[in-house]
């Protein structure tokens, strides 16, 4: 994880780069309307669905998934691979990452050791860059999650996956290269026992935890990056060196989604377990005032702010700043979040507002991956893979 005032000069310095790259600022738009169903060039496409059998042993459960997704995740590692290399061009960090992570894999929780060793084995990836794939989604995810809810008491879930910064610009098309690069890679999953949905989900082929779920009739969850200087990173060396007493964050959040029997049992195990990087958790249930954003440090929860209809508080918005705090000056999208929020009003919430408030620029960026919405007591869940043209903000 990035301090504080590197991450600023790092934003700063892609603001000049996208800055003179597109020379049309401004970032910013009226609130967008009539974007759904969704068409248009914000529009790339439908996310595929597959069946992820758990009755099945873990080593086999991606086979079919990862048998259509090989090439394309050997683009994103071999992209992965040479962004190391360029750091340190003799290799060594490759050849430490295939020949010395592997030997990390049995202090793993549940399934994910053979999951992963599954996945391996199918693509012909080297175990040691599947593991990496897994990991470095607790260093670079920046996302915007949102739950609603209507004067009926009727509650809605949204997310944008924004994912890839600082991993490479292509100034040819004004875009993320590990940005593009996962969205052949995204898909929805239907994890299923006894041929029974159990929780689904939206994720990257390849990647065996999950950070946007929802458990059908009981409650969805969402997984923002927290920026702090007690960061991810420090989680990460901790557990290489022997500390095994905290939890990888698309792992908890999986096994969350997966054997979680209510909302206040997901919230109380979200905040109280221990977790390797800082994180926001953003749970929503199936009745009113069932919605929150929980605030972690790695060792515990240092807030947990709630719906309250009562006190008109019918939404909560959540980046990638505490809500205390201002955010980034280079990257507010919590405000023009709630602002059209606001203009949409309580009375007319639904998918189709949801996704335009998640489709106007600067919530809508050019690390958009995809866009889920989730309505927990219909069933429906939904996603679509996102476009930024230019003018867009590189966040």
């Amino acid at each position: 994880m990035l301090g504080w005032s590197r991450v600023t000069l790092v934003l700063a310095a892609a603001a000049v780069t996208c800055a003179s790259a597109q020379q049309a600022p401004p970032w910013t738009e009226n609130c967008r309307k009539s974007t759904y169903p969704p068409s248009g060039p914000t529009y790339r496409g439908s996310v595929p669905w597959y069946t992820i059998n758990l009755d099945l042993p873990p080593y086999k459960r991606w086979h079919e998934l990862m048998a259509d997704k090989a090439p394309a995740l050997k683009i994103i590692v071999n992209s992965l691979k040479d962004l190391v290399t360029a750091f340190v061009p003799s290799g060594k960090i490759m050849q430490i990452v295939d020949q010395k992570l592997p030997g990390l894999l049995g202090n793993f929780p549940g399934p994910f050791e053979e999951e992963m060793k599954g996945i391996a084995a199918v693509t012909g990836i080297p175990l040691g860059e599947i593991l990496t794939f897994n990991v470095f989604y607790e260093f670079f995810t920046i996302c915007t999650s949102i739950i609603t809810e209507d004067k009926e008491g009727h509650l809605l879930h949204g997310r944008n996956m924004d994912f890839g910064i600082f991993l490479g610009w292509n100034i040819n098309n004004n875009t993320w290269v590990v940005t593009e690069q996962l969205k052949p890679l995204s898909v929805n999953l239907d994890f299923q026992r006894n041929n029974k949905t159990v929780f689904k989900a939206s994720s990257f082929a390849g990647y065996v935890g999950m950070l946007t779920g929802f458990k059908p009739g009981l409650f969805s969850l969402t997984l923002n990056e927290r920026f702090s200087i007690n960061g991810g990173y420090l989680g990460v060396i901790e557990w290489i060196l022997g500390k095994k007493d905290a939890m990888w964050i698309g792992f908890i959040t999986r096994l969350v989604l997966e054997n979680g029997t209510s909302y206040e049992e997901a919230k109380n195990t979200l905040i109280k377990t221990k977790i390797l990087a800082p994180a926001y958790f953003i749970l929503g249930g199936n009745k009113s005032g069932e919605g929150c954003v929980i605030t972690r440090d790695r060792k515990q929860s240092l807030d947990v702010y709630e719906l309250n209809p009562k006190q008109d508080r019918w939404y909560v918005v959540q980046t990638n700043y505490d809500r205390w705090k201002n955010p980034l000056f280079l990257d507010d999208r919590r405000t023009p979040a709630k602002m059209c929020l606001n203009q949409t009003t309580q009375e007319n919430i639904s998918f189709a507002t949801m996704y335009d408030v998640l489709s106007t620029k600067p919530v809508l960026n050019k690390l958009t991956v995809f866009t889920t919405l989730m309505d927990v007591t219909k069933g429906q869940y939904e996603t679509y893979l996102r476009d930024c043209p230019d003018p867009c903000i590189g966040w």
